[in-house]
């Protein structure tokens, strides 16, 4: 059975809106809810980006049942590996058993404040590996000695840790880094419906779990749900491989200046229909895909008609149709 989530979207609501968001998600029968973590939000319109990990603990205790994950966190430059193993077992302590932390290799966009420059991709699928690894090694709470080529750990450990070992998902987009860390996670992640990556993860040994992303602009009024659209998310047409290698936000308006808004409604469901939603999400099952996550493009004005609208018709429809 195909699963379905909310995305806690932090570069377009503040703290206090994403904590409100989460248990509404959950009354409304979302299955699962991730994350995403930033230092920037993609565009100035967005004008968010909190600390993904405090709303991540307020979270936790806001819920009962819901299932939590970040969609992505990059244990790479910001946070040291050590820091995001941390980081899990206590959210995976606060949400009891219920958070998977989900990684990837990160963005310019968020790394490179700190001013330590920005990688090639192979080197920053090494750095995540050797971070794996770390976080790996610590969940098992105890005393933890590593020397990689990216990394050095001395004599850490981890004093509160779960009973069971927060799971881990790693983003992927092609077949070099799902050969790489299909091994490596209970779960892939991608946001592209491509059966090829999931043919691939499981052949490569990866876990049950294949984890994709869509957003959606869902409103009463389809014109005004499409400039939404367009004036927040137009960054999302230029897929991982551009997305990952841009400095900021101004470098995103740049980039993006001759999208048109029906360029933008072309690859977003944007409206109030079910149809046009169930038929984007579609393609993910198809593909191969165990789960969903649904991001509703807009702030705090933009979510409490979703969730009603998700609760009555969009949730039944996805799951009469995938089943």
């Amino acid at each position: 059975m195909v699963r379905f989530g909310y995305t806690l979207m932090t570069e377009q609501s503040g703290p206090r809106a994403l904590v409100r968001h989460a248990p509404l998600a959950e009354r409304a029968g979302f299955d699962f809810a991730v994350m995403s973590d930033h230092f920037s939000p993609w565009l100035d319109t967005q004008a968010h980006s909190p600390y993904a990990w405090s709303v991540l603990g307020a979270v936790a205790q806001a819920t009962e049942r819901i299932e939590l994950m970040t969609y992505v966190t990059a244990p790479i430059m910001r946070y040291h590996p050590a820091v995001v193993a941390q980081k899990a077992a206590t959210i995976g302590l606060l949400s009891e058993e219920r958070f998977t932390l989900g990684l990837g290799a990160g963005e310019n966009l968020n790394e490179h404040v700190i001013g330590q420059g920005w990688p090639p991709v192979n080197v920053r699928h090494e750095m995540l590996s050797e971070a794996v690894e770390i976080i790996r090694a610590l969940s098992g709470g105890e005393y933890v000695n590593y020397t990689g080529r990216h990394y050095r750990v001395d004599s850490a450990k981890l004093w509160d840790v779960p009973q069971r070992p927060v799971p881990i998902g790693v983003g992927v987009s092609g077949p070099q880094s799902v050969r790489r860390f299909a091994p490596a996670a209970e779960a892939m992640i991608s946001t592209e419906p491509q059966a090829e990556l999931c043919r691939g993860w499981d052949s490569a040994g990866g876990g049950d779990r294949k984890i994709g992303q869509l957003p959606v602009s869902w409103g009463t009024d389809r014109d005004a749900a499409v400039r939404r659209a367009h004036e927040q998310f137009r960054w999302f047409a230029g897929g991982w491989k551009v997305n990952a290698e841009l400095p900021g936000p101004a470098a995103f308006a740049g980039a993006t200046q001759y999208v048109r808004p029906e360029d933008v409604a072309a690859t977003i469901p944007c409206g109030p229909d079910v149809q046009p939603i169930v038929d984007s999400v579609s393609a993910f099952w198809q593909a191969g895909f165990t789960d969903v996550a649904l991001v509703q493009i807009g702030g705090d004005d933009h979510q409490d008609g979703f969730f009603e609208f998700a609760e009555r018709e969009l949730l039944p429809a996805l799951r009469k149709a995938s089943s």
